[in-house]
C-alpha cells in the first residue's frame, strides 16, 4: 500500500488539534462514543483460568503491562482474566463487543495517560471492564473496527490527554473532563486502510513478544535449577552453606550528601527508575534531604506489594554511578564475599519471597507499604556459595539477559517504527491511497 505525501497546509484545515485534512473532522469523545458502564473489582477479586466460562475483567494494570498492542484478540482469552466463581456478577455491567474501546484512566508515569485496547474476536465470551477504565462503544458508525484503538495515539491528542491527567503519584483522567475530549476521525476507508497498515507492525511485535516469553521462560527454568544447587554447573560440587543477608551485606544508612545525585524510584518488574521519567518531575519534595545516597553495585529493597511481586521487590543499581533513593527502601552493600550478580538474579526470582512473608507483621500500611522491620529483614538466608560457583552462574545468567534484551531491543525498534508512522498516519502529513 503506497504512501502518498501531503503538501504542508494544502488541502488542510487548522484545527484545535493542529493542522489535519480537509475531509477529516475532529468531534469531542461523547459525539462519537457511548460509555459503557464497568465495575471496581480489585485484583483479588480476580483469577486466571484455562476455562471458557465465567465473565472476563479487563483490569487497568493489565492494559499497561500485559496487552502490549492496541488490539486484544480475545481467542487467547487465557491473558484475560475472569471474576471468581464465588463473586456474584449482576447485570449492572455492560458486556462488551467486538470493536468497543477500553482506556486505563489512571498511569503510575505521563507515558501510560489513556492506553487503550480494542477488543476483538469475543465470541461467546462474557467480558467487562473493570477498575479505573472507561468502556466505551462506537454508536454513531463514525470509526472503524481496527482504528479506534487509535483515537489516542496522535501526538497532539496525547499531549492535550496529558494537559487534563490530573494526580501526584498516581495520574488520573475524569470522566467529566475525557467526555468533551477531542479526537480526529479520518473517513471511514482511510480509517480501514490505516488499520490494515498498523496491523502489519502489530503482527510482527506480537510475534517478537512470542520470542521474548519463550526465552525468558527458558531463563526462569535455569534460574530455578542453578540458583537453588539443583542443578550445578560442572566443576563445582558440595553442599552450599547459609548465610543471613547480614553477613554478606552491609546495611546502608548514608543520607544524601547534597551532590548531584538523581533521584529514583524503583518499579516491579522494571527495577531503578528515574522520578523524573516516571513521574515527570522529581516527587520526593522536602523529604530529598532524608534519601538515602547509593552507589553502582548497591541493593534496595521496595517494600510496595505488586502483582508480580507481592512480597516486594529488591533491584541491584546498574546504570547510575550514586543514586538516591528513598528512605523507606531497605538498602544494602555486598562485602567481597559475594558476586552481586548472583544475587541480583536471586532476589529477581523472588528467592526470598516465603521468609518475607513469614516476617511481614501484617497487610500494607497506610502509605501502601508491607510491614517489614529491618532488623528482621537481615535476619533473612540466602543460599551461599563459593565466590567462584556465585561468579560462573552469574555468568550463565547474564548471558541469557543478554539474548533476551537483543529481542526486546528489536520488538522496541518494531514500536518506535509503528509510532513513526503513526505520527505520519493519524495526522494526514502521509495519506494511504484507497
Amino acid at each position: 500500500m503506497a504512501l502518498q505525501a501531503t503538501a504542508h497546509k494544502k488541502g488542510f484545515k487548522e484545527t484545535k488539534l493542529g493542522w489535519i485534512p480537509e475531509d477529516w473532522e475532529v468531534c469531542r469523545i461523547n459525539e462519537v462514543f457511548k460509555f459503557l458502564r464497568s465495575n471496581s473489582y480489585s485484583r483479588s477479586n480476580l483469577e486466571y483460568s484455562t476455562e471458557s466460562d465465567g465473565i472476563r475483567n479487563i483490569h487497568y494494570g493489565d492494559i499497561h503491562t500485559t496487552y502490549t498492542t492496541g488490539i486484544l484478540n480475545c481467542e487467547d482469552f487465557r491473558i484475560i482474566p475472569k471474576v471468581k466463581n464465588e463473586i456474584k456478577v449482576g447485570d449492572n455491567y455492560d458486556r462488551l463487543q467486538n470493536g468497543d474501546i477500553v482506556i486505563a484512566d489512571a498511569s503510575e508515569d505521563y507515558e501510560g495517560v489513556g492506553s487503550i485496547i480494542e477488543l476483538v474476536n469475543i465470541g461467546n465470551l462474557k467480558i467487562v471492564a473493570g477498575l479505573h477504565t472507561f468502556a466505551l462503544r462506537d454508536n454513531t458508525s463514525k470509526t472503524v473496527i481496527g482504528f479506534r484503538n487509535n483515537i489516542l495515539s496522535n501526538e497532539k491528542v496525547k499531549n492535550e490527554l496529558r494537559r487534563i491527567a490530573t494526580g501526584s503519584k498516581v495520574y488520573g483522567i475524569s470522566k467529566y473532563n475525557f467526555q468533551k475530549f477531542g479526537i480526529i476521525i479520518p473517513p471511514l476507508q482511510e480509517q480501514k486502510a490505516i488499520a490494515n497498515c498498523l496491523t502489519t507492525w502489530d503482527t510482527a511485535i506480537t510475534k517478537q513478544n512470542a520470542l521474548i516469553k519463550a526465552k525468558q521462560q527458558l531463563k526462569k527454568a535455569l534460574m530455578q535449577q542453578l540458583l537453588s544447587g539443583k542443578k550445578r554447573l560442572a566443576g563445582f560440587s558440595g553442599e552450599w552453606e547459609e548465610k543471613r543477608i547480614i553477613e554478606l551485606f552491609d546495611e546502608i544508612n548514608d543520607k544524601n550528601d547534597g551532590g548531584e545525585h538523581e533521584p529514583l524510584s524503583i518499579s516491579a518488574g522494571k527495577g531503578f527508575r528515574s522520578q523524573r521519567e516516571k513521574f515527570d518531575r522529581v516527587i520526593a519534595g522536602t523529604s530529598l534531604s532524608k534519601y538515602i545516597q547509593l552507589k553502582k553495585g548497591d541493593f534496595s529493597y521496595n517494600k510496595g506489594n505488586s502483582k508480580s511481586y507481592k512480597m516486594g521487590c529488591i533491584y541491584l543499581l546498574e546504570t547510575y554511578d550514586t543514586a538516591l533513593v528513598p528512605f523507606v527502601f531497605i538498602s544494602f552493600r555486598p562485602t567481597d564475599k559475594v558476586d552481586s550478580h548472583f544475587y541480583k538474579h536471586y532476589f529477581i526470582d523472588h528467592g526470598l519471597d516465603r521468609q518475607l512473608k513469614m516476617i511481614i507483621s501484617s497487610g500494607a500500611r497506610g502509605d501502601g507499604l508491607l510491614n517489614v522491620s529491618k532488623k528482621d529483614f537481615f535476619k533473612l538466608k540466602l543460599p551461599f556459595p563459593s565466590k567462584k560457583e556465585q561468579t560462573t552462574i552469574a555468568q550463565v545468567l547474564n548471558t541469557a539477559d543478554q539474548e533476551i534484551n537483543l529481542l526486546i531491543n528489536q520488538r522496541n525498534q518494531l514500536k518506535l517504527q509503528k509510532k513513526g508512522l503513526m505520527q505520519q498516519l493519524l495526522t494526514g502529513k502521509k495519506r494511504l491511497k484507497v
